[in-house]
């Protein structure tokens, strides 16, 4: 893993909701810190389909449905989905 620069926004991940049973493990109440550096432990396909979301986020970009410094993101497995609420601060 990569080391993380330090720039940017923090990212902290919190999981609101799962259904099924997560393939990595997360539960609800769970937080961690997320990255364009750092997967914190996302399986890769989740990882991946966040990614574009994620980088703009994290570099001070928004998109026309986000409202401020919380996003929510949706695991691609939807037998099994995951709601991760993103949050970002100023570092």
């Amino acid at each position: 893993m990569a080391n993380d620069p330090g720039f940017g926004y923090r990212v902290t991940a919190t999981v609101v909701e799962t259904k099924g049973s997560c393939n990595a493990g997360h539960k609800a109440g769970d937080t961690f810190e997320l990255s364009c550096h750092n997967p914190a432990g996302l399986c890769g396909f989740f990882y991946h389909s966040i990614f574009g979301d994620l980088e703009a986020f994290q570099f001070g970009g928004s998109l026309p449905w986000w409202d401020g410094d919380k996003i929510e993101v949706q695991c691609p497995d939807v037998a099994n989905m995951v709601t991760l609420e993103l949050e970002r601060k100023k570092r």
